[in-house]
């Protein structure tokens, strides 16, 4: 891969599909560790199109920009910028909480992401649901998020949890690295439900791990009331407008770590940072999107929201944090 250069470089153009993308700025270093560029990060995408556009396809989308690569200034993008390409999809959410809208980015092609890529993104964050029927999410997120000393071979124990459940309901999981330290667990659900009943249900899943794992896991909202050591399972992931990297999409630090599908069997084995721009191309080439099937079978939550039923769980009251939508 290309490394760092004091000079960004001039255009150059970038076939995709049926779309010729102009990319600026292409020798600018996004990632300092190894050097990798603004073209770098766009021929990533490109090398993992097929799982990329799957992960994000009909999903509203906030990108993470980094204008000036990932030791910079972050960027919260939901609007998309006058000027955009008239092909680009997008769609148009309702926040009730500030009585506005906000057209989002809907990848429906890669040319959409290299799109991105060119505006400076690096992280795509899609909603869990799609744009024919934004109110009713059709992927529960299972999200093992580490406290600041807890070591990773404890999220790796509490996988093996959340795969033991999710088994007991007869339901398939999908895993994959976070980017960060941390692991998700993505399962399709039939789009029966809004979120707060979706929340409901991924609460009554994350207090029956705690149940199974109380020396591992904790529920508690509080961040400064939870064990410092312990993984808290992030159910609050699925409250509406509350997103996550995506399947394949770059996180934003110098290692260009990648938040990467993995087998249940390869859990044991894993490091948080095996997976970046620079080892996932060859790793796709070899054995394909992990989550190629993830559209197959969708479940329901009816034994979860009865786990809820039994412990009182109801409507929660948190909301998500403020986000400006200027932007």
């Amino acid at each position: 891969m290309a490394k760092a250069s004091n000079d960004a470089g001039e255009p150059i153009e970038l076939p995709v599909g049926d779309r010729i993308i102009r990319l600026s700025s292409p020798e600018r270093v996004y990632f300092a560790e190894r050097g990798e560029t603004k073209r770098d990060l766009a021929e990533y995408y490109l090398a993992v199109g097929d799982g990329i556009v799957r992960a994000l396809r009909e999903r509203p989308c906030m990108l993470h920009r980094f204008p000036q690569g990932v030791d910079g200034k972050k960027v919260h993008q939901k609007r998309i910028p006058a000027g955009a390409p008239d092909w680009l999809e997008t769609v148009e959410l309702w926040f009730p909480r500030f009585g506005r809208t906000a057209d989002e980015l809907c990848v429906t092609e890669l040319g959409s992401v290299i799109w991105a890529v060119q505006m400076s993104t690096v992280e795509f964050h899609p909603w869990n649901s799609r744009r024919d029927d934004l109110e009713s999410p059709d992927e529960w997120r299972i999200d093992l998020d580490p406290m600041p000393d807890c070591p990773f071979s404890r999220i790796q124990r509490v996988a093996h949890v959340v795969e033991e459940v999710l088994d007991e309901l007869g339901m398939r999981g999908f895993p994959k690295t976070s980017g960060g330290r941390g692991l998700h667990i993505y399962v399709r659900i039939e789009p029966e439900w809004g979120f707060a009943d979706v929340r409901r249900a991924a609460l009554a899943f994350a207090r029956e791990i705690e149940r199974r794992a109380p020396d591992d896991v904790t529920t508690t909202w509080w961040r400064k009331d939870r064990d410092p050591t312990a993984v808290f399972v992030d159910y609050n992931q699925n409250t509406r407008d509350h997103t996550m990297a995506s399947a394949y999409s770059v996180r934003g630090n110098p290692r260009g770590t990648v938040s990467a599908p993995i087998r249940w069997d390869e859990i044991d084995d894993i490091a948080p940072d095996d997976f970046t721009i620079a080892t996932m191309p060859e790793r796709f080439v070899e054995i394909g999107d992990l989550h190629a099937e993830i559209d197959d079978v969708a479940h329901r939550l009816d034994t979860l929201l009865e786990w809820a039923d039994r412990d009182d769980i109801g409507v929660g009251t948190d909301e998500p944090d403020v986000i400006d939508m200027d932007r």
